[in-house]
């Protein structure tokens, strides 16, 4: 189903599917031999939202297509490089001695409860109302605790979530480290640049932000995405797998926004904000993951990016 203005999802379907296979890589990559991140709360959440194939690859229990391109160990090092990248974003944050943090669709991101924060942090965190209500549900029932102030806010960001920011106790005259992981790539062109807008407008001197550097995306790249996600399953099957529906139900040429767009990294910085850009392949060897594999991705070297106002 094509995307529209006011759609919906939950965690097993469309945009919200996404974010649980993000989640079942976080805690592969945590079950790796040498784990370069640790999400203890990423296998909990995937099984709650209860595809079988999702949880059974989370704890451990299916190796995916070893030794394909289609290796699901080995894809989740993507994922290990990115969560790691923006881990180190707040680690860097906070040294500066920002303590203000705002999380953008979050998903099932749970660094509020994992990563070590200065203990007069707050951290802010948005996304769908359904979505941060069974996230903090699940999380509650593990008995898990925020390492720091956490005040979740349940709100479409197609709504007026500024608004709904400030209502919280936001203070837009604090220096913010903002971060939009993985998300840009699912916004409209005009809504990428409302959005960036907003995030410059409520932003203090010395504001950061963390996101993918999300250009132009176009007809062929998005067929391409569909036709290794296809490979991808048909890989799993093979391999005797079978549950990846939710997978298999995903069309990525609907998914996400086709069109011209102005590059993250060109729009921040003709709004006042100073940019550096990090490509995956660099990341991978930073990180000591060798090379990076094509995976599921179509854009070829991702570049992420983070940027200082003023």
């Amino acid at each position: 189903m094509a995307r529209t203005d006011n759609d919906t999802w939950d965690l097993a379907s469309s945009v919200g599917a996404t974010a649980t296979v993000v989640a079942m890589q976080r805690a592969v990559a945590t079950r790796g031999p040498r784990p370069l991140i640790y999400d203890p709360y990423a296998e909990p959440l995937v099984s709650a939202v209860g595809v079988d194939a999702f949880t059974r690859c989370a704890r451990g229990e299916i190796g995916i297509a070893a030794g394909t391109p289609f290796d699901v160990q080995r894809m989740s090092d993507g994922i290990a490089a990115r969560t790691k990248y923006f881990d180190d974003f707040f680690a860097d944050a906070a040294a500066a001695g920002i303590r203000q943090v705002v999380i953008l669709a979050s998903g099932l991101d749970a660094r509020a409860y994992r990563l070590r924060w200065p203990a007069d942090t707050v951290v802010y965190e948005l996304d769908q109302p359904q979505v941060i209500a069974f996230k903090t549900g699940v999380l509650a029932d593990q008995g898990a605790v925020p390492a720091v102030e956490h005040r979740p806010i349940g709100i479409d960001l197609r709504d007026d979530w500024p608004s709904a920011l400030r209502a919280a106790g936001f203070d837009p005259t604090r220096p913010t480290a903002w971060i939009a992981e993985g998300l840009l790539v699912y916004l409209p062109p005009e809504a990428q640049d409302r959005l960036l807008d907003n995030i410059t407008a409520l932003s203090a001197a010395g504001s950061r932000i963390a996101a993918e550097n999300t250009g132009t995306i176009t007809p062929e790249e998005l067929q391409k995405m569909a036709d290794q996600m296809s490979a991808a399953q048909q890989q799993w099957q093979d391999n005797g797998i079978d549950g990846f529906d939710a997978v298999g139900q995903i069309d990525v040429t609907e998914l996400f926004y086709a069109g011209e767009r102005t590059e993250t990294a060109a729009f921040l910085a003709d709004s006042g904000w100073d940019v550096r850009l990090h490509k995956n392949s660099e990341l991978y060897a930073m990180y000591g993951l060798g090379e990076p594999t094509d995976g599921l991705s179509p854009f070829g070297d991702i570049t992420y990016l983070t940027a200082v106002l003023g």
